[in-house]
């Protein structure tokens, strides 16, 4: 019996190669989509999976003050304090939630390394790596210690044993310890872990958030009870002590600051579910559940049109196979027979459509992962469950409605030939029809929305210029002298032909700044962002003074007390004439408590994303605290001889500041455009996903139009007989596909617009979603839909009349 089913498939497969090709290629393209969510998926719920730890490591994170800022990094004496009131508490670990980029070195091998992180002794009690060669505890201790990936081992020993082998990291000598095996995917995935990361001056200084801290809980301990305790900590060594010492009641003192609020998150889910927070809280960064969910929602509504199309070209097909069933039922075929016969068909057409799809997704898979910069392979027993899964859901979505469709055809009626005026069924396909316009239209809309977000971001007033800025790592390691460091190495570069100008602050476009402090002025507390800067900064970056002037070292106070505010902090703070202004603020460093006179504001500018707010901002003069956070140099270059220059530079930058380093430059525009990288990645995104919609919708078209006209032939040669045009004809077979195109419209503008302006809220600068994006969406389905019905409609009216109705 299979056999004879296998030879009807063949069969039936030869007598309609284009509309058998068309089903494979449309299940095909909707299963590839879901391979590929599917792939993304496992990936990022894999994140720490493999940690026998991940559900008792919590990540520690304080909400400062009442800016509502998240930092994830805390105070050494608070994590001390936490671990030996809390019993609740097993461990603690400070270690940095970054990377550093660094050269290490052993004997005259120098390899420049991006995953450096620097720990405590606990680090491999909570990211348990498994380790390959040397200590299996305390492999930290001591603070010259370091322990090293297997691969960075190999790269830089060849065969030696590294064990007890020293290396050079940052200018001072490190003794490998241990060698481990990175497990993959995890938050955390270092070539090397330094030991040493407590600096002494820091053991009593609450105020110093500098440090991650991961906290790891007894497994019998309520987390919430966890969390109290540690709020009290802060409640009692912070909040009752600085009232105090201000002279107020605690109440007044929480009006004015606010108090630190800690969050706790679960290393188990922190990568999709963490908090969002100011700078980075893991190293491998956070992932992207927008994104998760935007590719999984549009590839199961690919695989749906898929099916509809599928179920739509099953449908429309039955008037062939009618007689057949009929025959088949007369000489004894049963029902289920022959409802078998049908869903062994579509399982063959399912195993080829999954077949391709895999095809599709193998040849694709280098494109996919450099869109998402991951290494995403398909293996693994998940994903081929998943698989399985896939197909067995396929072949019942698509195979069991057809299949009954068709055997439930009356006998009589297909066999006296009636079956082809019957409308039977045409209502199902019609509304399937309409559902399939409906999702074009959702993704037509949605991709014109997204782009259009996008460039109003790429094309907003950013408040500053960074045309002919580039900016310069500056990996000088003598932190006492860097910046006398930085101040000869401007004064030679200025000489450099083509080298305009040289300033530098400390942060990045992009990133923000390097340091947040608070303070309190007229009752309102206030975190601004801290930009110690070099004077002509704001000049070199036509950024804009509003009022009052610029910091100069034509004024000696502005090295020593004057500083600058943005708009957004005047406005904050209430100022109605800011200049002159003296606030009192508690970030002095070595000089403790400083008041500070305004002498400008800043023009409001975007040193973060549009997806954030402008932040309050303080501007102050790198020499005033002597901080010397800054990482980079900005130079300003001429467009003229930009590769003259720029080779110039190199020469001196690798002989005179950084001689370990390969020289590095990037323009500032371009760094920027980095905060919007992921909407230009889902832009994009929706952009493929358009041309495969529209690709799918097509083949839907087309076979039911084509399988619809050939049914209406014979009315077609009488009408021609009886005088029709060729216009009228083609009016009357495909206006009833233009009203599908308006239905299907009418239900995708609901959800699209529902679904955009969600996705529009997540942007502090955002575009307001107008009727233009509806209009362009529903003119290009009707166009669509109008060039190939007429097409197709063009051709049957074209047909011998003789033919179709010599027999009548």
């Amino acid at each position: 019996m299979i056999f004879n089913w296998f030879k009807i498939f063949i069969y039936h497969l030869r007598q309609s190669k284009l509309f058998s090709l068309l089903n494979v290629l449309g299940l095909s393209i909707g299963v590839a989509s879901v391979i590929f969510a599917i792939l993304y998926w496992n990936n990022e719920h894999a994140y720490d999976q493999w940690n026998p730890e991940k559900e008792n490591v919590y990540q520690v994170l304080n909400v400062i003050g009442g800016t509502g800022d998240t930092w994830a990094t805390s105070s050494i004496p608070f994590g001390n304090t936490c671990k030996a009131a809390i019993t609740e508490i097993e461990q603690i670990c400070f270690m940095n939630d970054w990377y550093n980029e660094a050269v290490v070195k052993y004997q005259n091998k120098k390899l420049i390394d991006k995953k450096i992180t620097i720990s405590d002794n606990n680090f491999f009690d909570f990211f348990p790596f498994p380790i390959i060669k040397g200590a299996k505890k305390d492999i930290l201790k001591e603070k010259n210690s370091v322990a090293i990936a297997e691969e960075q081992a190999k790269l830089l020993f060849n065969d030696e044993d590294p064990i007890g082998k020293s290396i050079i990291y940052n200018d001072k000598p490190y003794i490998v310890k241990s060698v481990y095996r990175i497990m993959r995917p995890s938050s955390v995935e270092p070539n090397y872990v330094f030991g040493g990361i407590i600096r002494e001056d820091d053991i009593n200084n609450w105020g110093n958030f500098s440090y991650g801290l991961k906290i790891k809980i007894k497994k019998d301990a309520d987390i919430n009870v966890v969390l109290k305790k540690m709020h009290n900590v802060n409640y009692v060594n912070r909040t009752l002590k600085d009232a105090k010492e201000s002279g107020q009641t605690v109440e007044q003192y929480i009006k004015e600051n606010g108090e630190i609020k800690i969050v706790l998150d679960q290393l188990k889910t922190s990568r999709l579910h963490g908090t969002k927070t100011t700078g980075s809280n893991a190293p491998e960064g956070k992932g992207n559940l927008q994104l998760i969910y935007i590719m999984v929602g549009l590839s199961i509504l690919i695989l749906v049109l898929s099916l509809v199309n599928y179920i739509n070209l099953a449908t429309a097909s039955a008037i062939k196979r009618a007689k057949e069933v009929g025959v088949r039922k007369i000489v004894g075929a049963s029902k289920n027979q022959i409802i078998g016969q049908f869903i062994f068909e579509t399982a063959i057409i399912v195993t080829l459509s999954i077949l391709f799809a895999l095809a599709i997704v193998e040849l694709s898979l280098p494109y996919y992962n450099t869109f998402l910069r991951k290494t995403l392979t398909m293996n693994g027993g998940e994903f081929y469950l998943q698989l399985i899964l896939i197909f067995g859901l396929v072949i019942i979505l698509a195979g069991i409605f057809p299949a009954i469709y068709i055997s439930n055809f009356e006998t009589l009626k297909v066999l006296k030939g009636n079956f082809s005026r019957s409308k039977s069924g045409i209502w199902i396909r019609n509304s399937m029809l309409i559902f399939q316009f409906g999702i074009a239209a959702f993704f037509i809309i949605g991709a014109l929305i997204v782009n259009s977000q996008v460039d109003y971001m790429m094309n907003k007033d950013l408040g500053f210029s960074g045309n002919q800025v580039i900016r310069i790592p500056f990996n000088y390691q003598d932190y006492a002298k860097k910046g006398d460091k930085y101040q000869l190495t401007k004064q030679e570069i200025l000489k450099i032909p083509g080298v305009e100008e040289v300033s530098t602050f400390a942060g990045t476009f992009g990133n923000s700044t390097n340091s947040s402090s608070g303070f309190t002025h007229n009752g309102v507390f206030v975190q601004p962002r801290n930009v110690e800067m070099d004077f002509d900064f704001l000049k070199m970056m036509k950024i804009k003074i509003v009022e009052g002037r610029d910091l100069s070292p034509k004024f000696a106070s502005d090295t020593i007390d004057n500083w600058l505010i943005n708009e957004t902090l005047a406005k904050t703070l209430g100022l109605k004439n800011p200049i002159n202004t003296v606030i009192t603020s508690g970030w002095g460093g070595e000089k403790g408590i400083m008041k500070f006179k305004v002498v400008g504001v800043v023009k409001d500018f975007h040193i973060t994303g549009l997806q954030n707010k402008v932040p309050p901002m303080v501007f102050i003069n790198m020499k005033t605290l002597k901080w010397n956070n800054f990482q980079n140099v900005y130079v300003k270059v001429s467009p003229n001889n930009l590769s003259e220059t720029l080779d110039k530079l190199k020469v001196y930058w690798e002989k005179n500041v950084n001689p370990d380093y390969p020289f590095f430059y990037e323009f500032v525009n371009k760094g920027f455009a980095r905060t919007y990288e992921e909407q230009v990645k889902q832009k994009d995104l929706f952009f493929i996903l358009n041309l495969v919609v529209i690709t799918i919708a097509i083949f839907g078209l087309f076979a039911l139009a084509s399988f619809s006209m050939e049914r209406r032939l014979k009315e077609i040669a009488i009408r021609k007989t009886l005088g029709a045009e060729t216009d009228v004809l083609l009016k009357e077979l495909s206006k009833q596909y233009i009203l599908f195109c308006f239905m299907g419209f009418g239900i995708g503008i609901v959800p699209a617009y529902i679904l955009l302006q969600k996705w529009l809220e997540d942007f502090a600068f955002r575009i307001n979603i107008s009727p233009v994006p509806f209009t362009v969406a529903l003119i290009s389905l009707v166009m669509l839909t109008l060039l190939i019905v007429l097409a197709k409609a063009y051709q049957v009216t074209k047909i011998d009349v003789l033919k179709y109705l010599k027999y009548e």
